[in-house]
């Protein structure tokens, strides 16, 4: 039988390694990454997430030396989630000024002063019932919250924070926050909103890290419904209106697609969060020898940026930048 005239040849540009790399699309780089840490007011030695093999909650005495291996690996900033000693009823741990984040944020920009450091601005790890705010009965106040979100956002910028990143999904928080530290004198403090934050059970082992699982219910009543796309393009855009500098958009395994829309439809950078459940599947699965851990894990943050992320919030952030690192080498 004869072959086609004509047949167009792809797999040439396949051919060698050399030229897959000249016509590479998509690429990933230590500098892409932000990584998570857990900041214990209750130990004094590392505690591992038994959910989470490789992470672990560190005491206020280790994140400076966390902090410098983090920008040794190339990496450009970290997160900070605290869990306080106390708890209340409206999460005043949150906007204390001693208190165990902002402690950390001195600490982190003292060790390594280039770091960006983020502050995960919410109130789950700091109420005594794991919502995100003030209850009313079994509902969380979105204004009595904002209030207090204000507060929150301040007393960051005055530990020395770099970036806020509200996450409590209430409605009115960016322009609540941005009004708050601009008057406050922080009209330099950029925020990044989770603006498109799903009900999601993926966030499983993050709340034995952060211990904020709710004492009853859950967030659906302020997360979104995973079911919802238009609803994530209004999120996003409501937010770019009051201020946001960044987006983000948790989970980003099962959410590409969002991911994907919120990028072409704003003009904002787009950071995703790998979180914990994608994290402990794949180390679960990797455990057993059923997947290569390595390739898995470099194929996922490809293709988160692949789908439109500028910046990858990732457990994996440290073993990327040294495989990364390894495979220059």
């Amino acid at each position: 039988m004869s072959l086609p005239d004509l047949i167009v040849r792809p797999r040439r540009l396949r051919r060698t390694a050399t030229i897959r790399k000249m016509v590479r699309e998509t690429t990933l780089s230590a500098s892409d990454f932000i990584y998570p840490v857990f900041v214990d007011e209750t130990i004094d030695a590392p505690l591992e997430v038994a959910s989470m093999p490789g992470v672990s909650r560190i005491p206020l005495s280790m994140v400076g030396e966390v902090t410098r291996q983090v920008s040794e690996l190339g990496i450009p900033g970290i997160i900070l989630f605290g869990i306080p000693a106390e708890k209340d009823a409206v999460g005043s741990g949150g906007w204390d000024d001693q208190g165990i984040v902002q402690q950390a944020i001195r600490a982190a920009k003292a060790a390594s002063p280039d770091t960006c450091v983020i502050a995960d601005t919410c109130f789950c790890e700091y109420t005594d019932h794991g919502h995100c705010g003030v209850l009313h009965g079994e509902d969380v106040d979105n204004d009595e919250t904002l209030a207090n979100l204000q507060k929150e956002a301040i007393s960051y910028a005055r530990a020395g924070v770099d970036i806020v990143a509200p996450s409590g999904m209430m409605d009115g928080m960016i322009a609540a926050i941005r009004g708050a530290l601009d008057e406050a004198g922080f009209k330099n403090i950029p925020i990044i909103s989770y603006a498109v934050k799903y009900a999601s059970g993926y966030f499983g082992p993050f709340r034995d890290a952060a211990d904020s699982t709710p004492s009853f219910g859950d967030r659906a009543s302020y997360q979104m419904d995973p079911a919802n796309r238009r609803e994530a393009l209004k999120e996003a855009w409501l937010d770019v209106e009051e201020g946001a500098d960044m987006l983000m958009v948790k989970p980003a395994l099962a959410y590409m697609d969002i991911i994907r829309e919120v990028k072409d439809a704003t003009n904002l950078p787009m950071a995703v969060y790998n979180v914990s459940g994608e994290y402990a599947m794949v180390k679960a699965a990797a455990e057993k020898g059923w997947i290569d851990e390595k390739r898995v894990v470099l194929e996922t943050m490809l293709s988160f940026k692949r789908a439109g992320a500028d910046l990858i919030l990732s457990y994996h952030a440290l073993d990327v930048a040294r495989w990364l690192q390894e495979d220059k080498g």
